[in-house]
């Protein structure tokens, strides 16, 4: 049986960029960086432990939606939006959709340094 998710790779125009964004200012940890046949492998891992996030070298242009549409693929979560939301703010990171209620519950969406977009809600308390 599936159990849930343990990796995903996330494309980025930036590597060293792209690891700072994601262990300074979301303070995800740094799980292994070196060299993989002519690439660089390079993983961090969410604060909980529960996913790994591949940070591999993109080709070609950065596929996201419309600025008008604002839309994720990816859902992160934390315990307290409002205040999770001001911290990374004031961090530097972009939030495209400042935290709102909507019909399926309270969301947001930020933007990491390589222009990738993420969902950011409260953990579900079912």
């Amino acid at each position: 049986m599936v159990r849930g998710i343990h990796q995903l790779v996330l494309e980025v125009a930036d590597q060293d960029r792209a690891l700072a964004f994601w262990t300074g200012l979301l303070g995800f940890a740094l799980v292994r960086d070196e060299r993989y046949r002519d690439e660089r492998w390079l993983e961090v891992r969410t604060p909980d432990n529960t996913v790994t996030v591949v940070l591999s070298l993109r080709e070609g242009e950065v596929s996201t939606a419309p600025n008008e549409v604002p839309t994720s693929n990816l859902f992160f979560y934390c315990d307290d939006l409002p205040g999770t939301y001001e911290e990374l703010r004031t961090r530097g990171v972009e939030f495209p959709q400042p935290p709102v209620q909507q019909p399926f519950g309270w969301w947001s969406m930020f933007q990491d340094s390589e222009g990738n977009r993420f969902a950011l809600t409260p953990r579900d308390e079912t």
